[in-house]
């Protein structure tokens, strides 16, 4: 999966593709480059980030999503919104991206009435807060019962469990400590019986270890996802597409 964040203030490329024909130069590129899936998102998450409304949203991601619907390729868009999610699904998106893993309202029955895969996240607070002083009993086994509780209310809304897809939400509400914690024990994820996804590209955690700015967390981000994949993860949610192609075909040789 790789990203297009169409954002002023995302983290790591923010303000580098507003422009529409900026941001499908950059799509086609990682599709070029071996991406399955282009995750295009409109409203940055990142921590401290302030909420944007749906028209400033759509007004950025549906001449993106548009130009790019005749591209054979899977788009996901990255929002947390139902007006959003729906505007999107019928300009070409097919697939749902939400770091509230649809508990806004009316996002359970507007996926449900779509039937997108749509892939849930955990965040513990919100992006403007969920960065002040975490804390989770055992973060993994704390995932995994939120997961529980979406899956059910999924399931209950008419969304197919095989449209699910899960992310436990790297640098979402956790510590540098509770992100390497996840990482460690991705396999206990396997549980769930579902696809689980990871994005660890750029993050601060890789900042904690090696004290480096976003753009120069390339070969530190290859490395934890090759460790995601390692320990189960389906979909590998990245910035960087063609080094990470690369990296992974060399592990899978092995295989």
């Amino acid at each position: 999966m790789g990203i297009l964040n169409i954002t002023q203030d995302s983290f790591s490329d923010g303000g580098l593709y507003l422009d529409p024909s900026q941001a499908k130069q950059k799509a086609l590129e990682m599709i070029e480059q071996g991406a399955d899936i282009i995750d295009i998102g409109a409203e940055s998450t990142r921590p401290g980030a302030q909420p944007v409304s749906s028209d400033a949203e759509l007004e950025r991601l549906l001449p993106v999503i548009e130009s790019l619907a005749d591209s054979n390729i899977i788009i996901s868009v990255d929002t947390s919104k139902a007006e959003v999610m729906r505007a999107a699904v019928q300009a070409g998106a097919s697939m749902i991206n939400d770091v509230r893993a649809l508990q806004n309202d009316q996002t359970l029955e507007t996926v449900a009435d779509l039937n997108v895969p749509v892939c849930l996240m955990h965040m513990q607070g919100t992006p403007r807060t969920m960065q002040t002083a975490p804390e989770y009993d055992d973060v993994v086994s704390d995932i995994i019962e939120f997961f529980k509780q979406r899956i059910t209310a999924c399931i209950s809304a008419g969304i197919s469990k095989e449209n699910i897809i899960l992310d436990p939400g790297f640098g979402f509400g956790k510590t540098v400590e509770h992100n390497f914690s996840i990482l460690r024990r991705f396999k206990e994820f396997e549980c769930l019986g579902l696809p689980l996804l990871a994005g660890l590209s750029r993050k601060s955690m890789i900042a904690a270890i090696i004290d480096k700015p976003a753009m120069q967390r390339m070969p530190a981000s290859i490395t934890l996802a090759v460790l995601a994949r390692q320990r189960g993860a389906s979909i590998l949610r990245v910035h960087d597409v063609a080094e990470t192609k690369d990296a992974l075909a060399m592990v899978n040789a092995l295989d």
